[in-house]
């Protein structure tokens, strides 16, 4: 995740004085209303990506044509103003990159900005603009925050307890939340806490007995890939002792006592039955059970939060219902503990196929992988320190870099050229690390480096699968411990899977490692498949990759903004995606509860339907 590109060195002395310069005259531009002269200050290959402060959308625009759509749609309401760079702007590679603050007519906003040189001028070649929060409802903290207590004497004084017992008995009977959130993994708790502290009423409803549990519930080996610094929630960062990878159920504790410190409305051992839109009233309607009993929830705007890896991909094999064995797909893996000396084939050659084959293997059962397409792998150490360290490590924070800090540089590289930022990372992993995937091969693992080679990110943002960070159990597979074998699994028998090309592999469990489907699925299982289908997929950049098809979206299909299904929100990701875009789902939630005017730039169109 490298912020470098090759660009005509110029004096890295006046940067400061470029970028300023740069920024005065897009606001005089702006002010004058002359939407041409604006345009004219992007590049030819230029990109301005906005997340809610012009578009009340999260999206991108190319070019100067582009920059000429966006502001003459959205310029006269939006009435820009009080652009500053934030801390001298600085060049490296010719590029000249400035931090800077804007206000609109109801917000303020923190942007990115890369200028080039294009004709003898600078000109705007990379151009972030994201809202921090709406004026008049800034969310009390800092120099906002509350005293948390009424100095003096008086009669009748209600207590913070019984202020918080009073709302939560009111909570679904005589007051309905604004925003209900369905799903309570770390999106759902995320976007509460966000929600909460606009004083937006909402609630988060889940079914497990606990917050937390969507990770304790895992199998049991289960660690966060990624690392601390990309992991925090809003708000409450994890402590300086935190390990770099954490466990599941240490992740579980964090987000249950997280749940109560940040007083996140949650509804645990509720679930969803069924959701229909009243348009008379204006709201949903939400048919959930919570602790057995039935309840009807009026929310205005319903988030599903279900996570873009919660719909398990269980595929159809004849014979499943004759297998006398154990057969599950790996959501529902309980560990290895039952297995030992069992004959264990793993279905599946991605994150959790690997873990699972690892733990099964330290357990003495004997693990056969079943790898049906290629796959990415990258080592967790070189995926670190070539690939996260320049914006989320220890060494990132030193060098000023805080997570804050580098979700914003991470949003500021347009996805149409995020490949080219991607490869060159890549093409140093396979080099660092080139005997280790000499033994993958020659163990006859199928592996790739992603359609472009732009390895492990772009997988995700694609398609969300097809990669494995290694912690450790590839190893096992080059060496033999883990037995590799290729194909589709055709049946099963009564103790065997067989493959397409006749392979019948003995077996007492039977693990689907196979992914999981688009999160509209949740949609069409709570309201119906119309509106799933009027909502179409989500997620993916229409790049026309593998599992990615075109055409080309921008940004992530139908994630955190506002889709062709008026009040229904999707919400999902990694922690880090959880934490970063919830601040942009509840800004626009904020926007509509206060009853401002949110034009829509450029709503999401459907392109496919699952």
């Amino acid at each position: 995740m490298t912020d470098t590109l090759e660009r005509p060195d110029t004096d890295a002395a006046s940067a400061p004085a470029r970028a300023d310069a740069w920024l005065a005259a897009f606001e005089e531009a702006l002010a004058d209303r002359d939407v041409e002269r604006a345009a004219g200050m992007f590049a030819t290959e230029s990109y301005w990506r906005d997340l809610v402060t012009f578009t009340w959308n999260l999206t991108t625009v190319e070019g100067r044509d582009g920059v000429r759509d966006l502001l003459t749609a959205t310029l006269d309401r939006t009435d820009p103003s009080a652009f500053a760079t934030s801390e001298p702007a600085t060049e490296d590679g010719g590029v000249v990159t400035a931090w800077f603050t804007l206000e609109t007519a109801v917000g303020r906003g923190t942007g990115l900005l890369r200028l080039t040189e294009e004709d003898g001028e600078d000109r705007a070649w990379t151009f972030l603009t994201t809202l921090d929060e709406l004026k008049g409802f800034e969310e009390p903290r800092g120099t906002h925050r509350p005293r948390g207590v009424q100095h003096g004497a008086f009669r009748d004084r209600t207590t913070y307890r019984e202020r918080r017992q009073e709302e939560t008995e009111s909570l679904g009977s005589t007051t309905q939340p604004y925003v209900l959130v369905i799903g309570g993994g770390q999106g759902g708790i995320a976007l509460g806490a966000r929600l909460r502290q606009l004083g937006v009423p909402s609630l988060v409803v889940d079914k497990h007995p606990r917050p937390g549990d969507q990770w304790r519930n895992r199998y049991k080996s289960l660690c966060l890939h990624d690392p601390v610094w990309y992991d925090h929630l809003p708000y409450l960062k994890f402590p300086d002792n935190w390990p770099v990878f954490a466990p599941k159920d240490k992740i579980g504790d964090w987000l249950e006592s997280y749940v109560k410190v940040m007083e996140v409305p949650y509804w645990s051992n509720t679930q969803a039955k069924s959701a229909t839109w009243n348009d008379e009233a204006g709201h949903w309607v939400v048919e959930v059970e919570k602790d057995g009993q039935a309840l009807t929830l009026r929310p205005t705007h319903l988030v599903f939060a279900t996570g873009m890896s919660g719909k398990p991909r269980m595929p159809e094999v004849e014979g499943i219902e004759v297998f006398e064995g154990d057969v599950h797909h790996s959501s529902r893996h309980p560990g290895p503990d039952a297995y030992a000396g069992k004959k264990a084939v793993v279905v599946g050659s991605n994150n959790s196929a690997f873990d699972i084959c690892g733990a099964l293997w330290e357990n003495d059962a004997d693990v056969t992988m079943v790898q049906r397409t290629s796959t990415h792998i990258v080592k967790s150490d070189s995926l670190m320190e070539i690939g996260l360290g320049d914006l989320y490590s220890e060494r990132a924070v030193a060098a000023g870099v805080t997570t804050e800090k580098a979700d914003l540089i991470f949003a500021s590289l347009p996805y149409r050229i995020l490949h080219e930022f991607q490869i060159p990372a890549y093409e140093k992993m396979a080099e660092v690390d080139k005997d280790f995937y000499d033994r993958l091969e020659k163990a006859g693992f199928w592996l790739d480096w992603g359609d472009d080679g732009s390895g492990l990110f772009m997988k995700y943002l694609r398609r969300g699968s097809g990669y494995y960070i290694d912690v450790g159990a590839a190893d096992l597979v080059a060496n033999g411990d883990v037995k590799l074998v290729h194909g589709q699994v055709v049946r099963l028998t009564e103790d065997a899977v067989v493959l397409d090309d006749g392979t019948e592999l003995p077996a007492d469990l039977v693990v689907f490692a196979t992914g999981y489907n688009s999160m509209n699925g949740w949609v069409a299982d709570l309201v119906d498949q119309e509106t799933a289908d009027r909502l179409g997929k989500c997620w993916g950049l229409g790049s026309d990759t593998t599992k990615d098809p075109g055409p080309w979206e921008g940004e992530q299909r139908n994630m955190w903004k506002p889709t062709q299904v008026p009040n229904l929100w999707m919400h999902g990701g990694n922690l880090h995606q959880s934490r970063h875009y919830s601040q942009f789902l509840a800004l626009q939630l904020k926007a509509r509860y206060e009853g401002l005017d949110t034009p829509v730039y450029r709503l999401q169109e459907v392109h496919h339907t699952s």
